[in-house]
């Protein structure tokens, strides 16, 4: 389906959008890939990895608060993926305003402009924290997330639909737990800080965040949040995998922190249906006769909750072992 399409990547330089890139390119022969981004160092890294794709790829300096900008960048756009974001905690902590700008007003701007052109499908990256979020971060996902969902409520008559993507913290990405552990031992650590032995987390790669998308543009007709089904495993697990012979101590959960990644409330149980290979939660508000949910999924019991501590398949030590052979970190 992504053949002979134009796409483009809000934030399309982080690790997501070259994931993407690489895999849709790999994969489909799209008309083009549009990433468009602030920092125009990383897009010319970008545009040297991928050299060999000549026009296919094509970049746009432009930040999600400019909403000019955004309509102009997606003249002859069919998909947008809306992986913009201020992700980090500690900086919306402090910058709430600038999270917020971002985070919200950018979200709000990316449908406005969508709507505006002949967009087809958008699809935004949420996050685990946007589910009964406990620090910023996750509050402005959590709105930015109601706005896309709501968005549908806008198309009228326009061929657009706008859907969700939700996953946790990807294996080996920026400040996740794997490269912390890695650096520690880097620099002569001789023992590993674990926040609360009782903390686990979903396992998930890059490459299973991009399928997931791309079953929201195979698959979304307007307002559905897609969640893969994803093995959990025990921070304790995790550095045993990477470091048996280091002892662990336990150190107390971070600010903004959670004991375990939440992905599906039971209040979102109502209207929440389980797949072979995910879940899909439908809009609790039918706009339009285009919005249909797909019955080849199981409806959950009134009261399931989908979370890193109650799920039904769990790594262990071994298989983290080698699921680890397989982690690239990012730079």
């Amino acid at each position: 389906m992504l053949n002979d399409k134009t796409i483009l990547i809000t934030g399309g330089t982080g690790s997501f959008g070259n994931c993407f890139t690489k895999y849709v390119l790999e994969h489909y022969r799209p008309k083009k890939i549009i990433i468009y981004s602030r920092d125009e160092f990383k897009q010319l890294l970008m545009a040297t990895k991928f050299k060999e794709y000549g026009d296919r790829l094509r970049f746009f300096i432009g930040d999600v608060r400019d909403k000019e900008r955004l309509k102009r960048a997606l003249e002859g756009v069919d998909y947008v993926i809306h992986a913009a974001a201020l992700k980090q905690v500690p900086a919306c902590e402090y910058n709430p305003n600038e999270a917020i700008k971002t985070n919200i007003h950018g979200a709000q701007n990316v449908i406005d402009a969508a709507l505006d052109s002949d967009v087809k499908k958008v699809v935004a990256l949420s996050t685990d924290k946007a589910v009964n979020p406990v620090n910023l971060y996750g509050g402005t996902k959590l709105v930015s997330d109601k706005l896309f969902v709501a968005a549908n409520a806008y198309a009228g008559n326009k061929d657009i639909n706008f859907s969700i993507v939700r996953y946790g913290n990807v294996a080996g990405s920026r400040g996740s737990v794997i490269p912390v552990f890695q650096n520690i031992v880097k620099d002569g650590g001789t023992e590993l800080p674990v926040t609360d032995y009782r903390m686990t987390r979903f396992w998930i790669s890059l490459t299973q965040g991009v399928e997931l998308v791309i079953k929201a543009l195979e698959e979304a007709t307007g307002g559905e949040t897609f969640i893969s089904k994803i093995p959990s495993f025990k921070i304790t697990d995790l550095a045993k995998a990477m470091y048996p012979e280091y002892p662990t101590r336990e150190v107390g959960i971070r600010p903004g922190e959670k004991l375990h990644e939440i992905m599906v409330t039971t209040e979102d149980s109502f209207t929440t249906y389980e797949y072979d290979k995910h879940f899909i939660v439908y809009p609790q508000v039918v706009w339009n006769d285009k919005q249909k949910v797909n019955r080849n999924g199981k409806k959950v019991p009134e009261g399931f909750s989908y979370s890193s501590d109650n799920n039904s398949e769990w790594l262990s030590v071994e298989d983290i072992r080698e699921l680890l052979k397989t982690v690239e970190l990012e730079k």
